[in-house]
């Protein structure tokens, strides 16, 4: 049983629809809290306990700039992974429908004169 803990380990980290849709969000590349919060339209706190079991898990890293936290994902075989259980679920391609950047996100990436806050 011992060989079978880590890939265990891996589909816990993702077996909620929370933690899929983030990693969804962060298939566009580094993100911070706030762009999250815009594009899923959950609060930080939410999202962070998410972020923790990936960051945990070993699929996500963060980093802070000031008072900001970025994270990304370390593993990218892992969207490939969530693509393939679509597909073995019958789905032809994950579609959220999130918008990728949203009209009210405050982060830096879409509002660049907005101030560095988290």
């Amino acid at each position: 049983m011992e060989a079978y803990r880590n890939p265990a380990r891996l589909f816990k980290a993702l077996m909620h629809p929370g933690r899929l849709a983030i990693l969804d969000v962060l298939r566009d590349g580094e993100q911070c809290v706030c762009h999250m919060e815009a594009v899923l339209g959950c609060r930080q706190a939410y999202i962070s306990q998410h972020l923790a079991i990936l960051r945990e898990a070993g699929i996500v890293e963060d980093r802070r700039d000031g008072w900001n936290i970025f994270y990304r994902v370390v593993k990218p075989e892992v969207f490939d992974l969530v693509d393939q259980a679509g597909q073995l679920m019958g789905q032809a391609k994950v579609d959220s429908g999130l918008p990728r950047t949203p009209a009210d996100c405050p982060c830096p990436k879409c509002s660049p004169e907005a101030p560095l806050v988290e």
